[in-house]
């Protein structure tokens, strides 16, 4: 966990720490994580929030983190370093780049993903850098800092090498056409094994074919040699090393047969020029088709990077001045025309226009803008012209922000790939004993001539052997998977919650700002008698002002449009869960629920016939005391959001129970549920109670998806095994949250689930087209069914074989692209 000093034999590191607040904080934490085994020495920084840990042995994090939890209080996450890894071309690759990083002390997970090309870093504090990016040039591969930039110029790059790898695969290819026809056209047609014997002869041919691939084996073959030979010398042999070796045999036989055929047995003088260079043509071929599709698989996030305008046209000292976006700085005035997209995310000054907000919610209908409006960066504007004051620039945007979420998506290893990978770290040299022990075998068992078959099904071994599919099986089908979400407005935090939402069994929901609008309005006011009925609504009023629940808000408007005046309120105190008092005139104003009421003691039976009409009704009855004396009962009618009942509808139809999670009354979730057709209810819950139902509701179905705002619920978030956080469209930086749904629109959850099962199907079909390729071919190419039915894979077949394998798993994966969003009706 961190690095040993030479000195004292003593290992540092440094945590940060959240939650404390005064000097008995830092005291607490001291001796809590001085108790845990191994520690010699701990110094706690107030201001900087940072704890100091000296130990005798390298310490387990969790361990660490446990402690301080104990202590009251939750370790910060250390922010992940990204590198971008190049050189990697299969899962051996990536199994060798993270045993390296796992290696350096201090680090607690590497994680590396071949189709996003990076390598994501969970470290101590003391870990640097360049530690780690020596720790991948070790293991052969070159890495570099991840830059906020470095998307662009990473696309060019790509870009690029496909460039390259065109230009190779046409010369591989009109090198390797004349070879395969000068060799294969004599062995399949006879009349032309003749012309050529006739005209060229025999040996010229062999050595025309040995000038042509020795060509090809130069120039564009020569990246596997380049690559493969000196990870087999480091004993760690990939994809690239299986060619090399693979194409280096049969050429090497053929040079022998060609210029030393003595050296030969009579009866296996044979060249297999054709073998070595159609396998490089037809091996460039895969990697160029997998290249273009693994562009395909980025496409989101170069969309997204596309979304943000080049500059914006700045107000100063009264002119209109074009910067470019990076010099736009907050608090600088922007005008915005017709058409065009929204340089930065800012507050409309003046001006009136539609905003099409699709590329950030998914909601196609443009939304009205005019002044106090937010306006969002990448938008793009539509009618009108705007002028705009932006309030959030550079990374802290919420396109900066979006892109960041769907950059980590897409680099999450999945649960499910703990197995592939630790398979795939074993696979090449796996591979490359079983070529050695096909070649023994059959130059010791074969018929005759033993020493060409023997060679010729090593070759095939070799060549057939296809790491990459398993490597790219599951990153391709989340970066695709996420990306097409990204698109509908569905954001996944995480990666594996892709996972985790195909095995959710109920999605809880909470109901204000979920399944409602969170815009209640005041539908009901009743006083006993004695009471006036408006200045028990001014008091209440006035009382609910110093509030911001969306409750209080809708009694303010009711008691404003009476034309009744707000009091001076003296004393106000909010009691969660309960209610709010204050006192008004020397009047003790207390409003809450009917467990408030209870609380204070007060008889609620003269109300009882009105709450129940009203929980009948859906509504939220609310109750008045004025000083300690029951005074009136209150309703408020929030309006259920068009999406709701046919997202329910839906999530049923996907073969999900839905439970809903209020702190209403039974009467009014129960009219409420009724209405939806709900399957659980939990109701009258406290805030602090969400995670005690969340965890009632794991009891009795298992996996639970929870549904909430992303801040009042950020608990029950957490506690679900997967939380959806219902967004703002501006505010989409949601912590507690997995899946953040950047509109307000239900209609996010079952496209997020329904898209999670597509997800984890293709991975699934992915899998299974790796293994049961490898695990199918490997030993036909060994020549298992040669006893039986006479049948052998020629290396060039195998070459083809292994070239598709990886482009079917791409193109599957592509497939995500075209998925359909649910469509509610």
């Amino acid at each position: 966990m961190s690095n040993k000093l030479e000195q004292n034999t003593q290992y540092q590191d440094s945590i940060l720490i959240e939650g404390m607040t005064c000097a008995s904080c830092v005291g607490r934490v001291e001796r809590t994580l001085k108790k845990v085994d191994g520690v010699s020495a701990v110094s706690v920084n107030l201001a900087t929030e940072t704890a100091f840990i000296e130990s005798e042995h390298v310490l387990d994090r969790s361990v660490i983190e446990a402690a301080v939890k104990r202590a009251g209080f939750a370790v910060k996450a250390q922010p992940a370093i990204v590198l971008r890894v190049e050189g990697m071309t299969c899962a051996s690759c990536v199994g060798r780049v993270e045993k390296a990083l796992s290696k350096v002390t201090g680090v607690q997970r590497a994680q590396v993903n071949l189709a996003t090309e990076q390598a994501t870093i969970e470290a101590a504090s003391s870990v640097t850098t360049d530690q780690l990016i020596q720790a991948v040039a070790r293991a052969g591969y070159q890495a570099t800092l991840l830059s906020q930039q470095d998307n662009t110029s990473h696309a060019d790059k790509k870009a690029q090498e496909q460039a390259q790898l065109k230009r190779d695969l046409f010369i591989a290819a009109a090198l390797a056409l004349p070879v395969f026809i000068l060799e294969m056209g004599s062995h399949l047609i006879p009349a032309f094994h003749q012309l050529i014997s006739a005209t060229l002869g025999t040996h010229n041919s062999w050595l025309i074919q040995f000038v042509l691939t020795t060509l090809i084996l130069v120039f564009p073959g020569r990246r596997f040699y380049q690559h493969g030979i000196p990870a087999l010398l480091r004993l760690a042999p990939d994809m690239n090393s299986l060619v090399a070796v693979g194409t280096f045999a049969a050429y090497c036989y053929s040079i022998v047969a060609t210029f030393m055929p003595q050296l030969l047995p009579a009866g296996t003088v044979n060249v297999y020029f054709e073998a070595a260079a159609v396998i490089v043509a037809l091996i460039l071929l895969g990697r160029y088709f997998e290249a273009k599709a693994k562009g395909r698989t980025s496409q989101a996030i170069q969309h997204l990077l596309g979304l943000q305008p080049q500059t914006a046209r700045v107000e100063q000292e009264g002119t209109l001045v074009e910067l470019p976006i990076a010099e736009v700085r907050s608090g600088m005035v922007i005008e915005l025309r017709p058409g065009e997209r929204v340089p930065v995310d800012g507050e409309v000054l003046s001006g009136q226009s539609y905003i099409d907000e699709s590329m950030m919610t998914g909601e196609p209908l443009a939304v009205e803008k005019t002044t106090g409006s937010q306006v969002v960066g990448g938008t793009v504007n539509q009618t009108g012209s705007l002028r705009i004051q932006a309030t959030t620039v550079g990374s802290s945007s919420v396109l900066a922000q979006i892109i960041r979420m769907v950059e980590q998506a897409q680099g999450t290893k999945l649960p499910i790939q703990a197995l592939v990978d630790k398979i795939t770290l074993w696979f090449v040299p796996a591979v490359m004993l079983l070529a050695l022990l096909t070649f023994l075998v059959w130059l010791w068992f074969g018929p005759e001539p033993a020493l060409s078959f023997a060679l010729v099904n090593a070759v095939a071994v070799l060549i057939i052997a296809c790491p990459c599919a398993m490597g790219l099986a599951t990153p391709t089908s989340i970066m695709v998977g996420t990306g097409r979400a990204a698109e509908l407005g569905v954001l996944f935090r995480k990666g594996d919650a892709l996972q985790g939402l195909k095995n959710a069994r109920v999605v809880a929901l909470d109901k204000t700002g979920t399944l409602t609008e969170g815009k209640p309005s005041l539908s009901d006011f009743e006083v006993l008698q004695g009471f006036d009925h408006d200045t028990v609504l001014a008091q209440v009023a006035s009382v609910e002002a110093k509030s911001e629940h969306p409750i209080a808000q809708a009694i303010v408007e009711a008691a404003t449009a009476r034309g009744l005046s707000l009091q001076q309120v003296d004393h106000f105190n909010s009691i969660t869960g309960y209610g709010i008092e204050a006192e008004i005139d020397g009047h003790l104003i207390q409003i809450g629920a009917d467990r408030f009421m209870e609380k204070l003691g007060l008889d609620l039976t003269q109300f009882a016939d009105t709450a129940k009409r009203l929980g009948k009704a859906a509504k939220t009855p609310l109750y008045v005391a004025v000083d300690q004396q029951l005074a009136a009962i209150v309703a408020v009618a929030d309006q259920i959001k068009d999406s709701t009942f046919s997202a329910i509808r839906e999530l049923h139809r996907l073969g999900l129970s839905v439970a809903m999670i209020t702190g209403d009354n039974r009467h009014t979730a129960e009219a409420i549920a009724q209405q939806l057709k709900i399957d659980d209810v939990i109701a009258e819950v406290l805030p602090e109670g969400k995670v005690q139902a969340i965890k009632q509701l794991q009891q009795r179905y298992g996996y639970v998806a929870y549904v909430g705002d992303g801040i009042n619920d950020a608990p029950a978030l957490a506690q679900a095994d997967v939380g959806l956080a219902i967004g703002t469209g501006t505010d989409v930086a949601i912590e507690a949250a997995d899946v953040v749904l950047m509109s307000g629109s239900l209609v996010g959850i079952p496209n997020a689930i329904a898209l999670s099962q597509a997800t984890m199907k293709n991975i699934q079909q992915n899998l299974f087209w790796a293994f049961a390729y490898n695990v199918a071919l490997i030993p036909i190419a060994a020549g298992l069914l040669y006893p039986s039915f006479g049948i052998l894979l020629s290396p060039i077949f195998a070459a083809g074989a292994m070239a598709l394998s990886s482009v079917f798993v791409l193109s599957n994966a592509l497939r995500l692209k075209a998925f359909k969003a649910v469509e509610l009706k």
